[in-house]
């Protein structure tokens, strides 16, 4: 049965998935969503998460503008409805509440205290955005979807990062690329790797882009990611 906790914020609660690892202690991963909301998708990454031994919790972002949104990427009526709520999603408000998650994630029983993130598309923004304004001991970014529009916030990222970035993502074209890759160019504690041949969501379970090589070694280049910064 799925496991859901509550995160407690100044304007409400909201929930978040959980999938616990087999032993502890262990480090926490917050994974973000795309605008599909927590969906089989993101449940399925936060089970590997936890095989990997770390507690992995999937806030629900869009709980101000709707509760549990769970879609799928096959219907085009879902895809506008995504569309929809990301469209009105409040990016400040959203950063505050992964905040929230971050918080609760370093205190659960059996975690060790360090935290990442990571994030999908409009999670993967999130992400970017977490690390510089609030920061995290890791975070992730998969084909973050307008990161180009938030650049002048790059200097402010302190903590390791790891971008990926298809090279034929019809909503992440050469130039957003080039200016995410140039912008985060200067920071030591930046990396970011290209894709041949790969669309948006190219590591997405089942998606229409779906490019399983690539995505196998996007997954592993995160998890020697997360295991040097997060088990240290």
């Amino acid at each position: 049965m799925d496991e859901y906790l509550s995160v407690s914020t100044t304007d409400g609660e909201f929930s978040a998935y959980i999938a616990r690892p087999s032993t502890s202690p262990a480090p926490t991963i917050v994974v973000l969503q795309e605008l599909f909301g927590i969906n089989a998708d993101l449940r399925t990454t936060c089970q590997e998460l936890a095989c990997q031994g770390y507690f992995a919790l999937c806030p629900d972002l869009f709980w101000r503008l709707q509760r549990c949104v769970d879609l799928s990427d096959q219907s085009e009526a879902e895809w506008q409805k995504g569309l929809a709520l990301y469209r009105s999603f409040n990016l400040d408000t959203g950063v505050s509440d992964i905040d929230a998650t971050m918080q609760l994630g370093r205190g659960l029983p059996g975690a060790t205290g360090r935290v990442g993130v990571m994030g999908f598309c409009l999670g993967g923004l999130m992400t970017f955005l977490t690390m510089a304004r609030q920061g995290a001991d890791a975070g992730v970014v998969y084909y973050g979807g307008s990161t180009e529009k938030h650049l002048e916030e790059a200097p402010n990222i302190e903590d390791p990062l790891l971008v990926h970035l298809g090279e034929n993502d019809e909503y992440i074209p050469a130039p957003a690329r080039s200016a995410i890759i140039s912008a985060l160019a200067p920071n030591p504690l930046a990396k970011v790797f290209t894709y041949p041949g790969c669309r948006h969501a190219f590591a997405r379970h089942h998606g229409a882009h779906y490019a399983p090589d690539a995505a196998a070694l996007a997954n592993r280049r995160t998890a020697d990611f997360f295991a040097t910064h997060l088990r240290a």
